[in-house]
């Protein structure tokens, strides 16, 4: 969201009293909004009944009892009506089915272009006729999408995106994109068309160059493009993906506001500096079975080219770049391979209320969530690699009454074949999450999780400290090959203010990045939440911490500034143990 537009935001609100409305209050008054503009009412009893039409409300991102001033919707293109009606999973004529209306809500929430998606059953014009009254409230889509980690006055990551989400109103997505890191700057743009033609198909690219930010002159570029079919609703049958991706950079790793100095054993600190240069594609097919236990078959073929050392003008020896090489740089290695996975659910779900977000809805899968996965690389020319790879990962979530748990495990090895064969890349990582009932209106959210990586053949490290996990420590402050982290929280009910939703936290953080033994380090803080339901889906988050047993950081450094919530910082490996 621009900063400009929010502050346009918060003027018609400093003045407005405070009103706590009942539970889901934000979206109910727009379920209201939607009966009163069809003259319908709601039907208590519509499961089998025959569906005699399906009716559309969609409402402006600034409505009418909306605090902002309404020329904003100007400079927005209400989603057509087509555009809502096509994502529908019933037909008039059929029978009336409460799964098939709650996925039809899901499939439109995931679009990511709507702050409101409601689909609720109204009485129809005869007795046993039933029709389905579709509610959405657009999500502001002309906007500077910000991702960004700012502790203290340092800015070590910022994402700005200029981007029209929902051009013309057709679910398409123009974007310019400007990355901004400790080194280098980098502009780029994305297209993506999500239903191509109005049909299923999905495809989109990105690019960008980059540059670097002392020099001003291009140190490389990335980009991807990816064309595919996905299995957009639970009884669809087939999908096919496929893509191809480079990226050719030079990599800094910072610890805090500087380059991360190596510790080289026979002489001066080597700087954590490589050239990455990365080339992949690959094509699948998926085969979809079962309706309440789904089971999903994966094949298909990739290949990758992917090329790491130390800058050729750096002023490094002979000695010092083959030990970057050998004990810090990510291996150099060329593959082509097969792939075969299998990935089984239970197409169980609920949606919930602030948990991650306060007013909107959030849809949450529970029951089991499986994926096993294998690859087969073979040494089709001299250079690529022989292994084979295998990937797990499993995840289980309960609902209990208002409480949620979610557990999640992943685990993966690799096994070289031929006359270097050996184990390597054993990896296992585990989560448990839990989000209490409400405890004076608001809740207590832990997390903890563990991440342990050994024999890594491209040499990942963790970094904790500042926003990233460990708040109130210096930024980056701890590093190693393995990482555990604790974070409870206690999120407030929040305050209303017209429509900002302003709440806060108080924290409890523990972790320890290390390679051999944890040396955990304590911290606790407090922090404010706040969201414009119009324009974000999820708060941002402003946080202050203390350090409890280790170096305190200046005052300014202990402040983190973010989007989302802490529990967002999470390993991608637990969702993905093949990536």
């Amino acid at each position: 969201m621009p900063l400009a537009l929010l502050a346009l935001l918060i003027t018609p609100l400093v003045t407005a009293t405070p009103d706590t409305p009942a539970q889901g209050g934000y979206e109910e008054a727009l379920v209201a909004w939607g009966l009163a503009q069809h003259g319908r009412v709601l039907e208590p009893e519509p499961e089998g009944k025959r569906l005699e039409a399906i009716l559309v409300a969609a409402e402006d991102v600034v409505a009418e009892s909306d605090p902002y001033p309404n020329f904003l919707n100007i400079f927005h293109a209400r989603t057509r009506e087509q555009i809502i009606r096509r994502e529908v999973l019933l037909e008039p004529g059929q029978p009336y089915s409460a799964a098939l209306a709650q996925e039809t809500s899901r499939n439109l929430r995931k679009l990511g272009i709507f702050a409101v998606v409601r689909v609720v059953p109204v009485r129809g014009e005869s007795p046993d006729g039933v029709a389905m009254l579709i509610i959405t409230k657009d999500l502001w889509s002309l906007r500077l999408n910000q991702t960004f980690e700012v502790v203290g006055s340092f800015v070590s990551y910022l994402k700005l995106q200029g981007t029209e989400a929902n051009f013309l109103g057709l679910n398409q997505r123009l974007a310019a994109d400007f990355i901004l890191r400790p080194d280098t700057l980098s502009f780029g743009q994305t297209y993506i068309n999500r239903r191509v033609g109005g049909s299923r198909w999905y495809a989109g690219e990105t690019a960008a160059i980059i540059l670097g930010r002392e020099s001003g002159k291009p140190e490389g570029s990335r980009g991807s493009v990816a064309i595919q079919r996905p299995l957009y609703s639970l009884s669809t049958p087939w999908g096919i993906s496929t893509s191809a991706a480079w990226n050719v950079a030079t990599t800094r790793v910072y610890r805090g506001t500087e380059v991360w100095q190596l510790p080289y054993p026979d002489g001066d600190p080597v700087p954590y500096i490589y050239k990455t240069r990365e080339v992949s594609g690959d094509a699948q097919y998926t085969r979809s079975y079962g309706e309440h236990h789904k089971v999903n078959v994966s094949g298909g073929v990739a290949a990758y080219h992917r090329s790491y050392a130390a800058p050729e003008e750096a002023p490094l020896d002979e000695a010092q770049r083959a030990w970057l090489r050998d004990h810090h740089l990510p291996r150099s290695e060329d593959a082509a391979y097969a792939l075969l996975s299998l990935s089984a659910f239970e197409a169980r779900y609920q949606v919930m209320r602030d948990v991650d977000s306060y007013a909107l809805s959030e849809d949450y899968q529970l029951g089991h969530s499986v994926f096993a996965g294998a690859r087969y690389a073979p040494p089709v020319f001299s250079s690529a690699a022989h292994y084979v790879e295998l990937g797990v990962a499993a995840r289980y979530r309960w609902l209990w009454s208002d409480a949620l748990t979610t557990v999640a495990a992943a685990a993966a090895i690799r096994r070289a074949l031929g006359e270097d064969g050996g184990w390597t890349n054993r990896r296992w990582a585990v989560e448990v999450q839990q989000a209490s009932p409400r405890v004076l209106g608001g809740r207590f959210v832990a997390r903890g999780v563990l991440d342990v990586n050994i024999d890594d053949l491209f040499d990942r490290v963790s970094l904790l400290g500042g926003g990233n996990g460990l708040r109130g420590a210096k930024p980056d402050a701890y590093s190693g090959k393995r990482m555990m982290l604790v974070n409870l929280e206690y999120r407030t009910v929040p305050f209303v203010f017209q429509t900002l939703h302003l709440g806060g936290v108080l924290f409890y953080d523990a972790g320890s990045a290390f390679d051999r033994r944890p040396d955990v380090v304590h911290s606790v803080g407090v922090g404010i939440r706040f969201l414009f339901p119009q324009f974000n889906l999820y708060p941002f988050r402003v946080d202050f911490g203390y350090v409890l047993n280790d170096t305190m950081p200046s005052v300014g450094q202990r402040f983190t500034f973010s989007g989302g919530q802490i529990t967002d910082y999470r390993p991608g490996f637990l969702d993905s143990p093949l990536r």
